[in-house]
């Protein structure tokens, strides 16, 4: 996050790392799992407040104070028993949800109008949620609509390997009047975000969880302000919330996540209308531009006898300017279906299909930042579908659910309802059978037919859950292939990286740390773990959690490390792994006992003998020099 005063500044509370380390003593008690959201506050309407002469203006940290006096917005009494001071806001809790939502907002300072947002806001948001992005299971972001739909088609192309949601959200009104949108909006946006693994950048209005690379702002007056045309919704809040996992976007890619975070900005939008001149199009194509936007009508077609225009179109494609033609009409795509559209093409001009404008541009910006890549490949990547932008070959919508169609029939179901509901059912046991048995061309098969790769069964649990238990490497890299998400957790709260460092899978562990997956929860819980394997003399596991990036030093609620109760068990080759791994011998627990103290105090010798010979020296030279002595 920035470190000068245009950064985002925190009014939620004290940060992630607090939470993992200090609240989570009574997870085990109540039994309670979370949901982690952060969000970040840019500005815009949905937090505005009516100065002395009724007149909507943003006021600095206002926003926070004023969701704490909320009681649906902020279980006080809750928060303040189980979190301290660490100042988190929490969503008051329903009796058929599952999870509290806990969130921290980061208030942006100064407070950006929407209208004024530029790329380099677009890239500061986005590194924002680079650098929180383990700690948190999803993100919302605030922002005016303005340019609402700039900012998520630019995230979706920013925030590269996505495995969470990110969610941008707005309003008409600001939140704290009377007859408010915001409320719903941000509310609905908290609980999503919380709750369902959809790896996409979305916009949520109006009971409406959009693609946000497929979304256009619609109206400057009603609730309903964003629409997306092309695409339906990836879900829908109404009484209940419903996902339609089978239409979600997924990387296929086994690399974690990252940030782009240069984008070209010269790139631009041109619009054809009636007499437009010559001189108009070829000032607009001159350097510095690289890449632009072409709006034609219908179809994609523009006159067919203003050869003198596309003359300017080929000269511009030929130095390298890529030009993208797209539809002005709000639903709809290019098409070669007319000549004009085909004078284009032999000028240079490639499809963008059904991109909006919003997502077209910032596509644009994206790819032409991209300097490994040559310009062929950039005119490809533009008319390929990398975040769900467009539609290419297949339909959306799914219509080959044959095999649990004629399921259905056999048992006399016909709602769609109903038909839905059964494929939720046989699906993930189906998937989960032919993980046990190895078997990827039937999960291969299962997909075609329209199997949600990551849906969970009755217990939360997915294919990509029991693969990691059964520690077959080459079904565990299938289904990340298949667009498995790593990021699932179970009603229990464990995580397929969870499964695979309890069940000892290192090269499991490897693979999905390849693709992004990371250790989560309570940091004092994973010590607790390690600090039970440690007493075991179970130094495999310790390996595992090591694979998994985990801090052998960390405490237990006590405060003691792995090495105090490997020490106070006396095993020796656990002793050994740990000073190898450059473990540090002098951590004190809440008594004050270091892990030698330990060992002497119940006369353990073979301990007391490994860690008395590191002791000296680490007590008596530099922390680097002991770090190095002891390795």
């Amino acid at each position: 996050m920035a470190n000068d005063n245009t950064g985002p500044t925190m009014n939620g509370g004290k940060g992630m790392e607090q939470l993992r380390n200090h609240s989570y003593e009574q997870l085990t008690i109540e039994n309670v799992q979370d949901g982690r959201v952060l969000v970040l506050y840019t500005g815009g309407t949905i937090g505005m407040v009516r100065n002395e002469d009724g007149v909507l203006v943003p006021k600095a940290n206002a926003f926070v104070e004023n969701l704490r006096k909320y009681p649906h917005m902020h279980d006080k009494k809750y928060a303040d028993e189980r979190f301290g001071s660490t100042g988190l806001l929490v969503l008051p809790m329903t009796a058929i949800d599952k999870k509290r939502v806990v969130y921290n907002v980061i208030e942006y300072s100064p407070l950006c109008d929407s209208s004024n947002m530029m790329m380099e806001d677009w890239i500061r948001i986005a590194n924002d949620i680079k650098q929180s992005y383990e700690h948190y299971d999803g993100f919302v972001v605030l922002h005016g609509t303005d340019t609402l739909s700039y900012t998520a088609s630019a995230l979706s192309f920013m925030l590269e390997s996505l495995g969470k949601i990110v969610i941008l959200t707005g309003s008409q009104v600001p939140i704290f009047d009377t007859r408010s949108d915001g409320l719903e909006n941000f509310l609905s946006s908290l609980v999503i975000a919380a709750n369902y693994n959809i790896p996409e950048v979305c916009i949520y209005f109006g009971t409406n969880l959009m693609r946000g690379n497929r979304t256009i702002k619609v109206s400057a007056t009603a609730f309903e302000a964003f629409d997306s045309p092309n695409f339906p919704p990836l879900a829908k809040a109404n009484t209940k919330i419903e996902v339609d996992y089978r239409i979600t976007y997924r990387s296929c890619t086994l690399e974690k996540f990252h940030v782009h975070s240069k984008l070209n900005s010269n790139v631009g939008l041109l619009r054809i209308f009636p007499s437009i001149t010559r001189d108009l199009v070829k000032a607009f194509l001159q350097p510095p531009i690289e890449g632009v936007v072409l709006q034609s009508y219908g179809a994609g077609n523009i006159p067919a006898n203003r050869k003198d225009i596309i003359r300017e179109f080929c000269e511009a494609s030929k130095r390298g300017v890529i030009l993208v033609n797209i539809t002005q009409c709000t639903s709809g795509c290019v098409s070669r279906t007319y000549e004009p559209e085909k004078q284009l093409e032999e000028a240079g001009v490639i499809a963008g299909f059904d991109m909006t404008p919003e997502a077209a541009l910032t596509k644009l910006a994206y790819v032409l930042s991209k300097k490994e890549w040559d310009t062929e490949t950039k005119r490809q990547i533009m008319q390929s579908n990398i975040r769900g932008e467009l539609t290419g070959g297949r339909s959306p919508y799914l219509q080959d659910l044959d095999f649990v169609e004629a399921v259905a029939r056999s048992l006399g179901i016909s709602s769609s309802s109903e038909l839905l509901e059964l494929g939720t059912i046989l699906f993930p046991a189906m998937l989960n059978a032919a993980v046990i048995a190895g078997d990827m061309m039937k999960l291969q098969s299962l997909k075609g037919y329209g199997a949600y790769v990551s849906q969970t069964n009755a217990d939360g649990r997915t294919a990509l859950h029991i693969a990691c238990c059964e520690g077959d490497l080459s079904i565990v890299r299938c289904l990340l292939r298949m667009g498995a998400n790593v990021h699932i957790k179970d009603r229990f709260g464990r995580t397929p990286l969870i499964d695979a460092v309890e069940y000892d899978h290192h090269d499991v562990i490897k693979l999905l740390l390849q693709s992004g997956a990371h250790l989560d929860g309570s940091a004092h819980l994973i010590g607790q773990k390690m600090c039970a394997a440690a007493s075991i003399g179970n130094t495999k596991r310790l390996s595992s959690y090591h694979y998994a990036n985990a801090n052998l030093n960390q405490k237990e609620f006590s405060g003691r490390t792995p090495l105090h109760f490997a020490a106070l068990h006396n095993k020796v080759q656990t002793i050994k792994f740990l000073l190898d791994h450059g473990v540090k011998t002098d951590c004190k627990d809440k008594l004050g006992q270091t892990p030698l103290d330990l060992a002497e105090a119940i006369s353990c010798k073979e301990a007391v003998l490994l860690l008395s010979r590191l002791e000296p020296a680490v007590n008596s030279t530099t922390p680097a020099t002991a770090m190095k002595t002891i390795r």
